[in-house]
């Protein structure tokens, strides 16, 4: 981002001028090709059919580059991590996200330290493979797996948090690599899944809702699917009129993923009564993904998985290692 003259917010900047903005990227000596997506976009604006343009532009590029480094908005990062990484299936190279908090016009922007470093850990090999080969988000000298991470600030530079998955690298005077939490490199040809439905809902819980706002968002029209986001491992309202607005749901082809409103920990549906109501109903465990995962996982799942059966087991395995 940088700053609009005309409006004095920050707007998009065209990637290819990067060199001029950071020059520091020449001594590297590294082959680098930037690639605008056109229209430019506030990662505000980001959806499934940006998500689309830029894992084709990967793909139609992917023999040609040793690795992808992605300028992204922060507020939506975590989102495209998680889509990309389900969507870039046999992926054996590096994608790095990064962004910046403040833009790179800013004189203590955060942008360079984090492109430098994403440039670096693209470019890192080990035993003549990539040393990182799947989709990440590298922010404040620190690397996240893409699909377990969350924007957790607004105003900090330490905008990310991955709470149940470990670090995979973090920089200091050098990066120290946790290679025994990256995934592994494999052999193999990258193919790209695309579809995505996104005739889909988040039914937040709280304390005091009422039916009619529950019957409303599950009354939609072309609704195939719902993250439930409940209370600690997983629980939700015994009502009687919730549980049964549940139930009808799911019989007319709703699927429910249950994601825990906690950040940091799993759900465990088979810990209390409420939540084994809901499972025995047929709502399915969201385990220990984060919402940006799970909500991308639901909406490709339903896109691409040809019934109820194999979408269920899709949701309940782990692609990318975006769930335990």
């Amino acid at each position: 981002m940088k700053e609009n003259p005309l409006t004095g917010g920050l707007a998009p900047f065209n990637i290819t001028q990067l060199e001029r903005e950071v020059p520091e990227v020449l001594k590297f000596g590294y082959q680098l090709e930037t690639r605008p997506l056109y229209p430019l976009l506030d990662s505000s604006d980001a959806d499934p059919s940006f998500w689309v343009r830029l894992a084709t532009e990967i793909q139609q590029n992917y023999d040609a580059f040793d690795g992808f480094v992605v300028l992204h908005g922060t507020d939506t990062m975590a989102y495209t991590a998680s889509a990309l990484s389900l969507m870039l299936q046999g992926l054996n190279k590096p994608v790095v996200l990064t962004g910046s908090q403040l833009p790179l016009g800013a004189i203590r922007t955060d942008g360079k330290e984090n492109l430098l470093g994403a440039l670096e850990i693209v470019a890192e090999h080990i035993a003549d493979h990539p040393r990182v080969p799947e989709v990440s988000v590298f922010f404040d000298h620190r690397l996240f797996r893409g699909n377990r991470t969350t924007k957790f600030g607004a105003a900090r530079f330490d905008a990310f948090r991955s709470y149940n998955y470990p670090l995979l690298a973090e920089a200091g005077i050098a990066i120290v690599y946790n290679d025994s939490v990256i995934a592994p490199w494999k052999e193999g040809q990258l193919t790209l899944l695309s579809n995505f439905d996104t005739h889909v809902a988040t039914l937040y819980l709280f304390p005091g809702m009422e039916e009619a706002y529950v019957q409303s968002l599950l009354g939609m029209k072309e609704l195939h699917g719902v993250i439930l986001k409940t209370f600690g491992a997983g629980n939700a309202p015994s009502a009687r009129w919730f549980l049964r607005a549940i139930e009808k749901a799911i019989k007319q082809g709703v699927v429910f993923i249950n994601i825990s409103q906690c950040q940091a920990d799993k759900v465990s549906m088979g810990s209390y009564d409420t939540g084994l109501g809901l499972a025995h109903m047929g709502v399915i465990s969201g385990g220990d993904m984060t919402y940006e995962a799970a909500i991308s996982k639901l909406m490709l799942g339903l896109g691409t998985c040809e019934n109820r059966g194999t979408l269920v087991k899709y949701l309940e395995t782990n692609i990318a290692g975006e769930r335990a």
